[in-house]
């Protein structure tokens, strides 16, 4: 009721809602765009109250430190919000990519059997589809309704973001005005497809080899020097807890007579935190790389991130239990 009182798309401007509405259309999302603004905005709020009381008095943080890292997590779940509608409409095109030379194969077959094309372009839709074939249905029904072939097919191209869905509506619109055997040019448009496929295929095996390094370095070998310095650190304040204050200042010099060994400052807990969050934007972005390589959406990686974030963790804890278990002589008695 609250929400339905409150226009969010006048807060954010017209062209915002014509761009979050577009967004929101080509990932297939059936809500309104007041709607999806207001869970927008009413999140980043409070996400940014909760981090910055929950951290100003919670863990005693300055006050500005805290609004700052409030402001950082909400900005984080905008990106997020944004990445997970980037990759719906990216697995929406990639769906559609992969069953148009099926569908453009079926409707040529419907064709061939005497059916007109815009009888054969419905009748080609199959439930494997999914929401393709509902596209399809609907477009049937503008056909029925009287309008033209050029601009329900159009409509069809303008609901994904697909290169490939769109120069095929172009090329059938333009050989249905300069006339043409229709089926054969269905069918070849549809042999095409497949070889861009195969080729895309050799050409992500051969990238392969960057994928397997990029990984390492983000899952294993970021997390393992992260656990190495943490317990290193933590076992070097250990040791300087037990050398008073006196100990240290009749400490000798270290090569030249200004420098003297001191207590180091970064405490083991700020280094630990600083490590998770490091761990989680390295799998992160490493996620998003290894995608952007082998697929040329960087989007895709939203699918591998979660796993990635996990094993990196995962190696992280392993790593920091073995070497504090070596080191674990140091342990104070």
């Amino acid at each position: 009721m609250f929400m339905a009182t409150i226009v969010f798309e006048r807060l954010v401007g017209r062209n915002v809602a014509r761009f979050v509405s577009t967004e929101l259309d080509l990932a297939g999302v059936r809500t309104s765009v007041n709607r999806f603004l207001a869970g927008a905005i009413l999140g980043w709020v409070a996400i940014t109250i909760m981090v910055s009381f929950s951290l100003s008095i919670g863990l005693k943080l300055n006050a500005g430190l805290a609004l700052l890292a409030g402001i950082g997590m909400s900005v984080i779940y905008e990106v997020v919000l944004y990445a997970l509608l980037e990759f719906r409409i990216d697995q929406r095109k990639s769906f559609v990519e992969d069953v148009l030379p099926d569908y453009l194969q079926l409707t040529a077959a419907n064709m061939r059997s005497g059916v007109s094309m815009s009888k054969a372009l419905v009748m080609a839709v199959r439930p494997d589809f999914k929401y393709f074939s509902e596209d399809v249905t609907i477009m049937g029904r503008q056909l029925y309704s009287g309008e033209t072939m050029a601009h329900v097919l159009t409509q069809l191209g303008a609901k994904y973001r697909s290169p490939t869905l769109k120069r095929t509506v172009r090329v059938i619109v333009e050989a249905q005005q300069y006339g043409g055997g229709m089926a054969d040019l269905l069918n070849q448009i549809a042999k095409d497809m497949r070889n861009q496929h195969m080729v895309q295929k050799e050409v992500a095996g051969q990238l392969f080899m960057y994928t397997i390094f990029i990984a390492f370095a983000a899952i294993i070998g970021a997390p393992a020097l992260y656990g190495l310095t943490n317990e290193m650190i933590g076992v070097t304040s250990t040791v300087w807890s037990r050398i008073s204050l006196n100990t240290a200042s009749s400490l000798p010099s270290v090569g030249v007579s200004f420098i003297k060994l001191s207590k180091p400052l970064i405490t083991p807990q700020g280094y630990y935190y600083f490590s998770l969050a490091a761990i989680f934007v390295i799998t992160g972005f490493g996620s998003f790389i290894i995608a952007a390589i082998a697929t040329g959406v960087p989007f895709r990686g939203i699918k591998y991130m979660p796993v990635f974030i996990i094993a990196g963790l995962a190696i992280f804890l392993v790593v920091s239990l073995f070497i504090a278990g070596l080191f674990s002589s140091f342990a104070p008695t």
